[in-house]
């Protein structure tokens, strides 16, 4: 059977016509012994048509032989206009076929088809009615790199989890290396993993060791301390551009993923180092005045921003954002917005308490009272005790 179309189409017919479908010949051979129908080679002539026989038909004797048959849908697929017939028939008919008219047409039980072999129609064209525009939009259009980038791989010992704190030791890897051995590199890092560079870097495999002031130290014991990291730094591949380019000529159906990944992380790495990311978004109060929202919190504007492929090319898009962030002030008068009462009359109550400790906890704050020395903590939780009663003990003798 010659496939000249890619329709799919159901055909539902009644048990009777199943059967006399699936036995022409037959019914064929039975007829040519009773001497009622000579011109039994019409039979395997082009099928025109696909509809079922005529009702008067339903009702008609069955040939000898016959079984019942238990077939009610039959799905086609693909289906053309004419089923062609070459060669002998055989009796024997084939799983998975039909004897239509003594041509053997192949048949799919309900297997449904890929999503991969779908193609949608074709866009006709464009508006022709109305007046052209010009409108703005939040896209900027960007141009493919001419050459690959490269992608290195990143281990820094001991683990960090937080991104912020790995994207201060590669910092200071590149402010202590650049100029030696990155070879006047600037990469691209995720925070993770990956490392990108426009050009190769004088090695393939480095080991490096930057130290870097911990900013959660108590300073209890005296400054702070240095922690040391050792970074390796190794080779991967190539990150191929080829076929990203080839989808923006039409050349290629499916946007590849891992490049527009690549380069929206090459995008983002100047962003992390000038604005607060905050998940995918980036935020600052330089970019627009902070406006109050109460209890503590202001409004920071920022933005998001993301690769995308489009009929013009690689476009950068940009959407503007906010997010609450706590206000700048003692954290006293934190407290006493969140709470709204004065709170430096009376002790807090166990109600006041919990919902000071959920708001506070995980926050940075600076000390005030040592002048010169701002030392920077993270509150962890709020005692129930004021200070004025709180004690703890300064050696075996005294508290």
């Amino acid at each position: 059977m010659k496939e000249s179309s890619e329709q799919h189409i159901v055909i539902k017919t009644h048990n009777t016509q199943m059967q006399n479908s699936m036995n022409p010949l037959q019914n064929s051979h039975n007829t040519a012994q009773n001497s009622k129908d000579p011109s039994q080679e019409s039979q395997n002539t082009k099928l025109h048509q696909h509809r079922p026989s005529p009702a008067k038909n339903r009702s008609r004797r069955k040939g000898r032989g016959g079984t019942k048959s238990v077939l009610s849908d039959v799905s086609m697929h693909p289906i053309s206009g004419v089923c062609h017939f070459n060669g002998p028939v055989s009796t024997r008919i084939p799983t998975g076929s039909v004897d239509n008219c003594g041509h053997v047409c192949d048949v799919e039980m309900g297997v449904p088809s890929s999503s991969k072999s779908l193609r949608f129609p074709l866009r006709p064209g464009y508006g022709q009615a109305g007046v052209k525009c010009i409108v703005k939009a939040n896209h900027f259009l960007t141009e493919l790199p001419d050459k690959d980038l490269n992608h290195y791989d990143v281990t820094i010992t001991p683990e960090v989890v937080s991104k912020s704190v790995n994207r201060a030791i590669m910092a200071e890897l590149v402010k202590q290396y650049r100029e030696s051995d990155l070879g006047m590199r600037l990469p691209a890092y995720d925070g993770r993993k990956s490392l990108y560079t426009a050009g190769e870097l004088p090695f393939t495999s480095k080991e490096f060791k930057v130290k870097l002031v911990d900013d959660d130290d108590d300073g209890f014991s005296g400054p702070k301390r240095e922690r040391t990291y050792k970074i390796a730094v190794k080779f991967i591949a190539r990150a191929d551009f080829y076929h990203l380019g080839q989808f923006l000529a039409g050349k290629c159906l499916d946007a590849p993923q891992d490049a527009l990944q690549i380069l929206d992380i090459v995008l983002r790495e100047l962003s992390s180092r000038r604005y607060c990311p905050v998940g995918r978004s980036f935020f600052s109060p330089d970019i627009r005045a902070p406006q109050r929202l109460g209890d503590g919190l202001e409004s920071w504007c920022g933005f998001y921003q993301s690769i995308r492929s489009t009929q013009m090319g690689l476009s950068l898009n940009i959407d503007m954002s906010s997010a609450a962030f706590i206000e700048p002030l003692p954290v006293v008068e934190f407290v006493a917005q969140l709470l709204g009462k004065d709170v430096m009359s009376r002790p807090l109550s166990d109600s006041d308490r919990i919902k000071v400790k959920k708001a506070l906890r995980g926050v940075k704050v600076e000390v005030t009272h040592r002048r010169n020395v701002r030392r920077k903590y993270r509150i962890s939780g709020l005692t129930s005790q004021p200070t004025r009663e709180l004690v703890f003990p300064v050696d075996e003798t005294q508290t």
